[in-house]
Parts: C-alpha cells; structure tokens; sequence
C-alpha cells in the first residue's frame, strides 16, 4: 500500500520536479511519546536528503576550522508522519563518534540535530535565508543535541543526589530509585526552540507557547534522532497539503556547534491524505533552466574578485560570503534573488580577523544593513538564470 501511495503521489507531480521530497504516511494512533524503535516507523517512507557543509562564513577558532576543512556532503534518511494533532520526523546519519553534551566539561561539543520551519511559506520565492531566517522572514528552529544525565547544583542546597551513584549508600532498587530521582532532578535534556529573523536575531523560546519532544539514540555509527511537535501553534501552522522544512546536523568530534554544522536547504514535504500540495512541491523542486557553462563566465566575470569558492583562487577570504556550498544550501529562488535584490539578506559581517574596509554592509539613514554588493537589476534574465544554474552547481560531493 505504501508503494502504490508513492506511485500515487510521484504520478501527480510534474516531471519538472529536480528534487527530493519527503512523503509524510498519514497515521491514525498516537504520536506522543515515540522513539525511534516506536513500530511506527515501519510504515514511513525514508527519502534521502543530502546536507552540505555550511561555508556561507568561517568559524573563528582554526581547530575547528581545520577538523572541517575537508569536509564532504552527507546523506541522512529522513521518514515523517503524521495525525490528526502531530507531525514526526525521524532523522538517520552516519557518526564515526558518539559525543555527549555534559555540563561537567568545558571542552568538548555534543553531536546534535535539528529542524527549521518558516512561519510563513505562502511564497516559495520568498523563503527565509536558510539557517537564521531572514528579516520580515521569521523561522522557527528547533534544536536536540545528545546528552547525558547529569544532577547539578538546584539551587535548594541538594547535594545528596550529586553522588557518583557507586559512591552513594544504595542497592537493587534503592539504588533505582536514587537513579530516578537524579534524572528528574538533574539537567538531562538538552532542548531548545528559536524564533529567528536573521543573523544576530535568533531568541530562544522559554515559555510554554512552543512544545516539541525529541530524543537520540546510538548504534553501529550511526545516529537516529526522533522529532514531533504539533501540527499548530501560536507560532506555526503546518495543516497543510505540503510544508517546507530544513535539517541540520552537528559533530561533536570535530567540535561542531553553532554555524559549523552540515545542513540541507528547505525540503517539501507532502502530507499524504491532505488535499492540495503538489504544487507546492512542483515550485520548491524546479531547478533553473539556465546555460551553467555561461553561468560560470558571467560569474567569473562579476562575482570572483569578492567572492570564494572552490576553484577560485581570486575572492578575497573575509571580502563576502563563501560560496563554496550555496548551491547544496540555497533554493534557485534565494540565488535569483540575491543577485538581483543583495540586501534582501545581509549575512553577518566581516571575521574579526579581516582588514577593517572588507565589510559586507554599509548602514542606511535608519539603520539597515544594506549590502555592499551593488544590485545586478540590470542584467537580462537569460544572464541572470545562467549564473543560477552555476551557483547551484556549488556544492561539495557527497561522502560515500
């Protein structure tokens, strides 16, 4: 049944469509409380996704920056369901190391996942900036890394159950127990929801307006993180016939966190059993139908003297964004429009590190950045779509 649901779903979508999509299985039981050994996950449909390494800026650590000079592409498995209250994603990727977040250390970084809607995806030209959103463009990211139970100082002067559990005066089921309370006293989950409309704006969500459940676990090198959050809520409204989402990874053992993390650009999901949709997914999947050969002329001829990217050797480091990647990250709409309109998205400014006149944005009379790249309005839409279809041709090969 499930084949001929894809078959189904494949036949409605033109063949336009370049890119992955997600299929989310209509479920009819309960979602809350699955992991990712819950039997549900027996009926999702598993599409690979690929994520790229993100370059757009450099980390200002060189350890970090030198684990990740190679870096490749990596392929996760992602499966979705959902019902009538819920939507779930299991998200499956290869790991080397297991790396726990522990707040007994100050030197080491926690292998994590995460997900990231828009609040608003009416328009698929007007997408926010993949990863920090972008401004008028608000997204919402939820964050799980890997952790272990730890009870730390509660403030209410327990010390008790701050005890190496072998030193503590417990056996059998006393000792259960005393475990027991430790998680429940201890911080153990490292959860976290963002609101975000650009580099410098994300906020973490700390009241009870937003609820997600997610949870990691660990065998044979590979990482299997679960994920459900509801369908709607004061921040978002994912009732629909197809939603966009994007997935990012982070590893621990080559001290990702923060910006230095492998991501996919926004993903359409279609959920099975909901009416409309396939359009949608027709928009997000389409590729530019421009002259990539061109392309690369064009945007050596325009782009190269401020810009990187592999087989460039003329962008200066810190002059503008690195495009290394942009094309595993970006959709053809966010290319298009940030030649034409630059300003549109302002990614952070210059390292700490750059020559003080490499800045990437000036200040207007109220205070927006605007981008110093000059605005390319004038270039015809055949030059214009040629240098697309290079950008999205600037991504790293994915590990096999």
């Amino acid at each position: 049944m499930k084949k001929l649901t894809s078959l189904i779903i494949a036949g409605a979508l033109s063949s336009a469509v370049a890119s992955n999509y997600i299929m989310a299985i209509k479920y009819s039981g309960n979602l809350d409380g699955i992991d990712s050994n819950s039997p549900v996950w027996k009926m999702a449909n598993f599409t690979d996704i690929e994520l790229y390494p993100q370059t757009t800026i450099k980390l200002n650590d060189k350890k970090a920056n030198a684990l990740n000079s190679a870096n490749l592409a990596k392929k996760v498995k992602i499966g979705a369901i959902y019902n009538n209250k819920n939507i779930a994603f299991k998200v499956v990727w290869a790991d080397a190391s297991k790396n726990v977040y522990s707040n007994d250390s100050t030197n080491s970084y926690a292998d994590g996942f995460a997900l990231q809607f828009p609040q608003n995806f009416s328009d698929t030209n007007k997408l926010p900036y993949i990863g920090m959103g972008s401004k008028d463009r608000a997204v919402i990211v939820h964050l799980q890394k890997a952790y272990k139970s730890l009870c730390e100082p509660n403030g209410n002067g327990d010390i008790a159950h701050q005890v190496n559990r072998d030193n503590s005066p417990y056996f059998e089921d006393e000792l259960k127990k005393f475990d027991k309370q430790v998680v429940e006293l201890g911080n153990v989950a490292y959860q976290r929801s963002f609101i975000s409309q650009g580099f410098r704006s994300m906020t973490q969500i700390k009241d009870d307006s937003i609820n997600f459940k997610a949870s990691m676990t660990f065998s044979n090198n590979k990482w299997e993180g679960t994920f459900t959050r509801p369908l709607t809520d004061s921040y978002l409204n994912l009732d629909k016939g197809a939603i966009p989402v994007a997935f990012a990874v982070w590893d621990g053992e080559k001290m990702g966190r923060d910006g230095l993390k492998q991501l996919s650009t926004w993903i359409p999901v279609k959920l099975i059993g909901k009416s409309g949709g396939e359009k949608f997914v027709e928009k997000m999947s389409i590729k530019s139908s421009g002259d990539a050969t061109n392309g690369k002329k064009l945007v050596t001829e325009n782009c190269t003297a401020c810009h990187s990217f592999k087989g460039n050797d003329n962008g200066m480091p810190y002059m503008a964004p690195n495009l290394s990647n942009i094309g595993g990250y970006s959709t053809t709409a966010y290319l298009r429009e940030s030649i034409l309109n630059p300003s549109a998205v302002v990614v952070p400014g210059y390292n700490r590190n750059a020559h003080k006149n490499y800045a990437w944005y000036n200040l207007d009379e109220k205070g927006e950045r605007i981008s110093a790249m000059p605005p390319y309005d004038w270039m015809d839409e055949k030059s214009v779509n040629d240098m697309v279809s290079f950008l999205e041709t600037l991504k790293e090969e994915v590990k096999k």
